[in-house]
């Protein structure tokens, strides 16, 4: 059995777990995930505990068991607790501004871009220079920072550009003649 799903996953007060038809639906102060069920995973509740289990003993199903821990994980997490992501600007001129639901950077591209931000996703800008992605669900806060981290890259001679906060670049030495 994976030693990650071998750990049971406690649900915390204010958290309900509902597990039926094939999804597992997870509710709390910071919304409502919901996942489908892998059918090589058995997810047993009781007590507040959840514990997860491979339904046979094939390698596929010991790898899907700790992957339905982690996932089911994330989801509590998420509605407790919420997920963020950090992204800092470093370039002359390059800043962040962000309304209700939208992002608007000035990159050093001729126009500015403008990038709408999901349901259940909130974007903040204490700085020009530093962007927070918040929201309840990890993949999406990671696969937002990602696409706004794609607009600008970091390069690799002055390290211009978007990056994540705790983020290193190995700058290049330049040619010499």
């Amino acid at each position: 059995m994976s030693r990650i799903a071998k750990m049971p996953v406690s649900i915390p007060s204010g958290v309900e777990v509902v597990i039926k038809d094939g999804q597992v639906s997870v509710k709390g102060s910071g919304g409502v995930l919901s996942l489908a069920n892998n059918a090589l995973v058995n997810i047993v509740s009781n007590a507040g505990v959840l514990t997860f289990a491979p339904q046979n003993d094939s390698r596929e199903a010991n790898a899907m068991s700790g992957t339905m821990r982690q996932l089911v994980n994330n989801m509590i997490i998420g509605v407790t607790k919420g997920f963020e992501k950090k992204l800092t600007l470093i370039g002359v001129g390059y800043k962040a501004t962000s309304s209700a639901n939208a992002l608007n950077l000035a990159v050093g591209y001729s126009h500015p871009v403008n990038k709408e931000m999901p349901a259940g996703i909130k974007v903040e800008t204490p700085t020009p220079t530093e962007i927070i992605i918040k929201g309840a669900d990890r993949q999406r806060v990671g696969q937002i920072a990602a696409e706004i981290r794609a607009v600008r890259p970091p390069e690799p001679y002055k390290g211009k550009g978007i990056r994540y906060s705790d983020e290193t670049i190995s700058i290049k030495e330049t040619k010499k003649k």
